[in-house]
């Protein structure tokens, strides 16, 4: 997979410090898997989980840092493709404002 881009992470590691860990690991397996489907997601990540959002499409939410942080992603498999739309704290992801 070809994750675009860092920037996102880096980011959100720079307002949570203690995300910077998990975040690093999760874009080194993300970026050297050949995910061809959600299943192929959930043998790497078990909680990985689709969600539709409002405009139709299916993202993949990844429970990071111990379940504490979200990335959100719009994973293109035909392209091998993963574009990080959101990264948040579980808090921010309850109110549900990604999914617009």
């Amino acid at each position: 997979m070809r994750v675009i881009s860092l920037k996102p992470l880096r980011e959100f590691w720079d307002r949570h410090p203690d995300a910077e860990e998990p975040l690093r690991q999760w874009y080194k397996t993300a970026n050297a898997a050949a995910w061809r489907s959600l299943n192929d997601v959930r043998r790497t990540y078990s909680h990985a989980d689709g969600v539709r959002a409002k405009r139709g499409e299916t993202l993949t939410v990844f429970n990071i840092g111990g379940n504490k942080y979200r990335l959100i992603a719009r994973i293109r498999y035909d392209y091998q493709l993963v574009n990080v739309r959101h990264v948040m704290t579980h808090d921010e992801y309850d109110e549900g404002n990604w999914r617009e």
